[in-house]
């Protein structure tokens, strides 16, 4: 990471402004949208979407040409221009030959993305956006933040500042003054303009039609009073059928502000007649930009199903505190790392990829079902592939590839902690590793590991048995979580085995991009894991199950080992996590963990455990079985900032995150934290210790443990 990065992402977080405007409208969205979408079934309408996107990108040749044919045939001239170059040229060549002076625009992205603007100033031609914000970003000097509200990062004051500059005049932050003098300055430049310039929401190859959805009615006016009509058209705008309009425009609005509809929608099939009654010239630009070769590759292609909502900015918790001018190039935020990545600018996405910390929180929120995360991690593994990994990188996963020799460096790192411990906590480090003990400490090493200690847990023989798959957190850092589990499930029943020959899941490995590594973890944990003749694989840590379940057989058929993958995929079918496995213990009367009334506690959701393997009502009713009531915390699905490494790599992004969550941890009043995820553990609990609070953070297993250890309540049957 260059230390421009680094600067860029510490003035953000320095900057009260953009925290108060982000987190405001990260706070009021999710209210807004679950508003917008009642009464709707939101998932059937994403998978209508979904589908007609992606049969649109897998068959982009025949769109192309029946748009081209039907816009054609109704007086609009169609060009398909693969490069930025060749989109310049045409617009600049298009004004240059009609003697065009003024450019007014709407609704264009594509043209952000081509950098149209400065290519017709250099022309000499005078170029005005004609949407607020757009207005108010041009006249800044600056690019958008966000694809959908693009000044979304600056205050009304910063707003009557720029106007003050421009109309000569000082302003008050009266907002609705800056809008009427928004609209005074913009109207004349509506009638003098003789060319119009804007995108298009979606384009309709079997009637040649574009759709245009705006809420302040510019995009009507740039279209209709200047003599000349240009519409920039990216490749993923083109849909098959005028049906297919109708799921994007019910999701588009919802998923984008909150809004039922936005003010406005229109179509504009062929040419209409000039107000003076003369043919108005309609030129449709298709651009390719490398549209085509996402689409014919079979990873990617998924990104083609996106309607530009930014629904995943609206809720990805990184971007709330660093906006889009730090986590995006033209296009912002998850969706435009991958963008980002496809349309020429790789370089800056090497460093933008790397803020996704993988919570997975806008993949629920997705109209075009679009695995953000997993395409961001799909980046890293092309890059890696091209570079190669960084050395230091590099040599970490020849460790922990190496299980005897990765658990050697552990078991030494628990003798070299000790000038640093401190009642299980390492609360300062020296020097540059300082920061990583900056605002939460971090847990010290055991100094006996649970595979050390798991022979001497008394346990019963059962009839069924389960496999536990610790990790590295439970194995060398909470030897105790791991004795907990054993607990539990003994008490319903459960024999519990532990394979020594475990390692690392490849989780880090993974998500950094080194496929080749992870695979190899993979392989190890196969030949551990398949000869163990047991009923359940389980593990108390929502990533490792992740892994096990999901990612072994991925990592596996990337790499070509093919041969595995069918012990992957038997493998998967016996994983569980910890609560769903205690959930059906209880279920079927393995296992009685009622007692009685015991103090409340409020619970956080682990994205892993909520997002990918769907478990989030199950964790609450035990612990309610157990004699806790369960006050809910706000946002209690927003990521804690741990992320695995990602606390390592951005500790400077991971505080803010990490504090939120302490705060709403709080205002429940609640004096234990309860959650799945032995990571999470490792970043609430530190942060307490760092803060000196006074609530207890446990893993669950701790509370279902204590719970047995409690009198249950007479049996009025016995």
């Amino acid at each position: 990471m260059t230390l421009t990065f680094r600067k860029e992402i510490g003035e953000a977080l320095g900057n009260p402004s953009l925290a108060g405007a982000l987190g405001r409208f990260y706070e009021a969205y999710p209210t807004s949208r679950a508003k917008a979408y009642q009464g709707i079934d939101f998932e059937a309408v994403r998978a209508r979407i979904a589908e007609a996107k992606g049969d649109a990108a897998g068959r982009l040749p025949e769109l192309v040409a029946r748009f081209t044919k039907e816009a054609g045939a109704r007086g609009a001239k169609v060009v398909v221009l693969k490069s930025p170059e060749e989109v310049r040229r045409y617009v600049v060549d298009l004004a240059r030959e009609r003697g065009v002076k003024r450019i007014v625009k709407s609704k264009s992205m594509a043209s952000e993305e081509v950098h149209l603007n400065k290519a017709l100033t250099d022309a000499g031609v005078d170029v005005k956006e004609t949407d607020l914000g757009e207005w108010i970003i041009q006249l800044a000097g600056q690019r958008p933040s966000h694809m959908v509200m693009p000044a979304i990062h600056l205050t009304k004051e910063d707003v009557a500042d720029i106007f003050s500059k421009e109309v000569g005049e000082r302003l008050s932050t009266d907002i609705p003054r800056l809008v009427k003098v928004a609209k005074k300055e913009l109207r004349p430049a509506f009638l003098e303009a003789d060319m119009g310039i804007t995108g298009a929401n979606i384009a309709v190859a079997e009637t040649g039609t574009l759709v245009l959805v705006t809420n302040e009615g510019n995009a009507r006016l740039v279209t209709t009073l200047p003599r000349i009509h240009v519409a920039l058209v990216g490749l993923e705008k083109l849909v098959g059928a005028f049906a297919d309009v109708v799921p994007i425009l019910t999701a588009l609005p919802r998923s984008a502000t909150g809004q039922l509809m936005t003010s406005y929608v229109s179509m504009i099939t062929g040419a209409a007649p000039n107000t003076d009654g003369t043919p108005k010239e309609l030129h449709i630009v298709l651009m390719d930009h490398r549209r085509s070769e996402m689409a014919a590759d079979p990873v990617f292609k998924e990104a083609l199903q996106c309607i530009r909502c930014a629904s995943c900015l609206n809720v990805c918790p990184v971007y709330r505190h660093v906006g889009g001018h730090v986590f995006g190039d033209v296009y912002t935020g998850g969706i435009g790392t991958i963008l980002t990545a496809w349309t020429g600018a790789m370089e800056r996405s090497k460093e933008i990829q790397g803020l996704c910390i993988q919570c997975g929180n806008c993949v629920g929120v997705c109209p075009g079902k679009i695995d953000i995360p997993e395409l961001i991690v799909e980046v890293r593994r092309r890059q890696v592939q091209d570079k190669g990994q960084p050395f230091v990188q590099k040599a970490i996963f020849k460790v922990v590839n190496n299980r005897r020799l990765f658990h050697s460096v552990l078991r030494s790192a628990s003798l070299a902690q000790k000038p640093f411990e401190k009642d299980g906590f390492v609360r300062h480090l020296p020097f540059f590793l300082s920061g990583l003990a900056d605002f939460r400490s971090l847990p010290a090493i055991a100094e006996r590991p649970f595979r050390d200690t798991f022979e001497a847990i008394p346990q019963k023989k059962g009839k069924r048995k389960a496999a536990f798959y610790a990790g590295c957190l439970i194995d060398f850092a909470y030897p105790g979580m791991g004795e907990d589990v054993v607990k539990v499930l003994n008490a319903g029943g459960v024999e519990v085995t532990f394979p020594e020959a475990q390692t690392c899941c490849g989780a880090p490995a993974r998500y950094s991009g080194a496929y080749e590594v992870a695979a190899q973890n993979a392989i190890d944990n196969l030949e551990a894991l398949a000869a163990e003749d047991v009923d359940w694989v389980v593990s108390a840590c929502p990533t490792c199950t992740t892994a096990l379940k999901h990612e072994f057989a991925r990592a596996l058929r990337s790499t070509g080992k093919t041969e595995w993958i069918a012990k992957a995929e038997a493998l998967a079918a016996k994983v569980i996590d910890f609560s769903s496995l205690v959930t059906k213990l209880v279920g079927d009367g393995s296992l009685r963990i009622d007692t009685k009334k015991l103090p409340p506690v409020t619970y956080h959701d682990s994205c892993h455990l909520k997002r990918t393997l769907h478990v989030s009502e199950e964790p609450r009713a035990l612990l309610r079985k157990a004699g806790h009531d369960v006050v809910e915390m706000k946002e209690s699905d927003t990521c804690c900032g741990m992320g695995g490494s990602y606390s390592l790599k951005f500790p400077e992004i991971s505080k803010p995150i990490l504090q939120k969550k302490l705060a709403s941890i709080r205002e429940t009043k609640a004096g234990t934290a309860v959650m799945d995820c032995p990571g999470c553990v490792m970043q609430i609990r530190g942060g307490f210790d760092k803060a000196e609070g006074p609530v207890e953070v446990q893993h669950i297993a701790r509370l279902l443990a204590r719970a047995l250890e409690e009198e249950p309540p007479a049996d009025p049957e016995a």
